[in-house]
């Protein structure tokens, strides 16, 4: 049974905003608190990480995580690579190479900006990432699970969403072609990005995450990617039942179960 916990929830500038004095920012909610957009999904004994986000080390420390067996990475902005240089420290505790998942356009930035970490140079790990870079095109496994990949739009962007069994998680999407919603049907947990109230050019507001949630009817959904125009308690309250919004630290289980942080 898949399990994703959610390492950061935040947009690009993550909350509290620098240099910002809204209502948001000086929440004393700590769900309120929310660092770039990040998850792991643990399936058995394996960890599985979506994104590399700039804030990777607190966040790994947040939750205790101590083990990546591979990174699937959704698109190449600098909120979701910017925590990279970070994996070095799990191919340390772990005395191997970790593979690196993308479509073919990320792959290639990820190629050429952090070329280091594809090339051998130490004979020792932890002093640098050591990571094999794997271009996706379609399904693959994955230590026996089945990932799916989920095309999508970020604007006009390609990027992908992930999908595990009965578990998936799309960030940073504003299109969902009908293609795609297909691969998200029967769900017991989708995870998805809702930025704020009002529309933006390049993610879902929240109104059209909740169309996209009630089209598709998963068990539970879950909002994440949230700016500081959202507050947590005020955008729960304007959720129908069956959609809750994410927090950092907070586990879900593919049955729609909350669980307690690994």
């Amino acid at each position: 049974m898949p399990q994703l916990t959610f390492l950061g929830t935040g947009t690009s500038n993550g909350i509290p905003v620098i240099g910002c004095d809204c209502a948001v920012c000086r929440s004393s909610d700590p769900r309120d608190r929310r660092s770039r957009s990040s998850a792991v999904v643990h399936v058995g004994e394996r960890a599985f990480l979506i994104d590399t986000a700039t804030e990777l080390r607190l966040q790994a420390l947040a939750v205790g995580l101590r083990r990546v067996d591979a990174v699937l990475m959704t698109h190449p902005h600098a909120d979701h690579t910017g925590g990279f240089d970070d994996l070095r420290r799990f191919n340390e505790l772990q005395g191997r190479h970790l593979p690196v998942f993308a479509d073919p356009g990320t792959a290639a930035v990820l190629a050429d900006r952090f070329a280091y970490t594809f090339a051998d140079q130490y004979a020792f790990y932890g002093g640098k990432p050591d990571l094999t870079l794997h271009p996706v095109d379609g399904p693959f496994d994955l230590d026996g699970c089945k990932v799916v990949p989920i095309p999508v739009f970020h604007g006009r962007l390609p990027i992908l969403g992930y999908r595990f069994g009965d578990l998936a998680y799309v960030t940073d999407a504003k299109t969902i072609l009908d293609s795609s919603l297909a691969l998200l049907e029967g769900l017991d947990v989708l995870v998805l990005n809702a930025l704020r109230e009002r529309p933006h050019p390049t993610h879902l507001s929240l109104p059209e995450a909740v169309a996209i949630v009630r089209k598709l009817r998963p068990r539970a959904a879950y909002l994440t990617h949230l700016s500081h125009e959202l507050g947590h308690a005020a955008a729960t309250a304007l959720l129908p039942a069956g959609i809750e919004v994410a927090f950092d630290g907070l586990t879900v289980a593919s049955a729609g179960t909350r669980m307690p942080p690994p």
